[in-house]
């Protein structure tokens, strides 16, 4: 692993981990390496003093590795969550009534969402109904 200090246009300091220096030149090319603090895209590496590993630094890494991966699944969760509600119909309360017209083909096929209770999400599974739940994100709390 590689750690570079990282500089955002906004002079937000930080450090990234990567598994080799081409991995850093793509993150940056696609905008997905991003500032924790505001979320600027616009990052650079900046001078740093050269590490000397030891075993604490390795679980250091690790550690932050780790942290990197959960940035970044989270990441991608957020972003499918936020496609499937961009693609589906919020139809509320009114969710498990609507799956079944889906599902029994007495209206037309189509994403939606909405909200129902745990009973009547397990009563549309026991019928056959493909249901799933979609993740409460820490943005969606307000």
């Amino acid at each position: 692993m590689i750690r570079y200090s990282l500089r955002c246009d906004n002079a937000h300091e930080f450090e990234g981990w990567f598994s080799e220096s081409a991995d850093f030149e793509r993150q940056v090319a696609s905008g997905f390496l991003t500032c924790p603090a505001c979320n600027s895209a616009a990052v650079s590496k900046v001078l740093m003093a050269p590490s000397v590993s030891t075993a604490r630094k390795k679980d250091q890494m690790q550690t932050v590795a780790m942290d990197a991966a959960r940035r970044e699944a989270f990441q991608k969760l957020k972003e499918a969550v936020t496609a499937i509600k961009a693609n589906s119909e919020d139809v509320g309360e009114r969710f498990p009534e609507e799956a079944r017209k889906i599902h029994y083909g007495e209206a037309d096929a189509r994403g939606i969402i909405g909200q129902t209770t745990p009973d009547e999400a397990q009563a549309l599974l026991d019928e056959g109904i493909e249901i799933a739940a979609l993740p409460v994100l820490p943005d969606d709390v307000h």
